[in-house]
């Protein structure tokens, strides 16, 4: 028997049809990005507090090769980004999960002009990719503060301790 795909996986957009996919959201839109290759408590209590700060939540996962240049091991991305999106897609919080090849996600940012840019509490700011151009058209810029001290890296550590 075929079973149909299932329904979050319409959530995912090719870089593409990003603008748009994104013009088609309730705003504000909210976006965010990175690598999220292990989803943990951290990365479900960030995304949902993002979301909540518009109509809708567009994430931007890196790629595969764009976390590799990230600097977080020769390991990772432990999930490939077809894993990484559809997991990202599943959940409820997330509207559209798109991903870019760049170091950064400007070029996505430009492409689907969100009202709100938000990045986790490691991020000032003034150093958020985007930042610039999202107050330029008018949007807000926040650093979520973490509310639970939770790392991919710790707990892959934590891992391969066992």
């Amino acid at each position: 028997m075929n079973y149909p795909a299932p329904s979050f996986e319409a959530k995912i957009c090719p870089p593409e049809q990003l603008t748009a996919r994104a013009a088609l959201l309730p705003r504000p839109r909210v976006f965010t990005n990175g690598c999220f290759d292990i989803l943990h408590r951290g990365h479900a209590t960030y995304l949902a507090q993002a979301r909540a700060l518009g109509a809708s939540l567009i994430v931007a996962l890196n790629s595969d090769a764009s976390v590799r240049r990230q600097g977080k091991g020769e390991a990772r991305p432990i999930n490939a980004l077809e894993d990484r999106l559809a997991v990202m897609a599943a959940l409820e919080c997330v509207s559209l999960v798109t991903w870019f090849e760049a170091d950064t996600p400007l070029d996505a940012i430009l492409a689907c002009r969100p009202e709100v840019l938000v990045k986790g509490g490691d991020w000032p700011v003034e150093r958020i990719v985007g930042a610039a151009e999202v107050r330029s058209w008018g949007g807000t810029v926040h650093s979520l503060p973490f509310l639970h001290q939770k790392s991919t890296t710790a707990l892959l550590e934590k891992i391969r301790r066992l």
